[in-house]
Formats: C-alpha cells, structure tokens, sequence
C-alpha cells in the first residue's frame, strides 16, 4: 500500500501533466468552414474563438440571416472539433475519468 506521501507525489505530478495538457490545448486551433469557405472560423483547444474569417463574396450576397447562420455554423464545428480533441487528451491522462472543466 502507498503512503500518504506518495499519494501527495502522484497527486502533484498528475496537476503537473495536467496545466502542461491544458497548456498546450490552449495553443492548438482548430479551423472549420461553412458555406463552401465563404465563413471560417479558428477556435483554440479550449473552445475560445480567435478568428472569424468572412469572404467578401459573401457580404456581396445581402442575406444577412445567411451570413449569420454560416458563421454559427463554422463556429459550433470548430468547437465541436476542439472539444472532441480536448476529451480525446484528456481522457488519456485522468484515465477516462471526467474532469469538470
């Protein structure tokens, strides 16, 4: 049986892994794209967005209920990806045992 000491160690070294994890998930992105590429979008590992980029061919068309249902959409698969990747690494270091964040 271990020690509480070494419980304390593995405890301190899996906090490490951890905020090097989320670090590093922080400076991936992830890029999705809606409307044949007229909108995209760039989310880092953490689901924030950092880009939107909107063609201007699109701005030409004067839908603007079009436009804003490509950028929702780029958007939400960005995330959706990034979130995925994010379960994906995670799940690898707690064992797939499910963090709150």
């Amino acid at each position: 049986m271990k020690s509480f000491g070494d419980m304390v160690k593995q405890a301190q070294k899996i906090q490490r892994q951890m905020a090097e994890t989320q670090q590093r998930l922080a400076d991936e992105r992830f890029e999705s794209s809606a409307g044949g590429g007229m909108v995209t979008a760039i989310v880092d590992g953490k689901q924030m967005l950092k880009e939107i980029k909107i063609r201007k061919e699109a701005l030409e068309q004067d839908d603007v209920t079009l436009i804003e249902d490509l950028v929702l959409t780029a958007i939400g698969e960005a995330q959706r990806a990034s979130a995925a990747h994010m379960d994906e690494t995670l799940g690898k270091l707690t064992g797939g045992f499910q963090l709150p964040f």
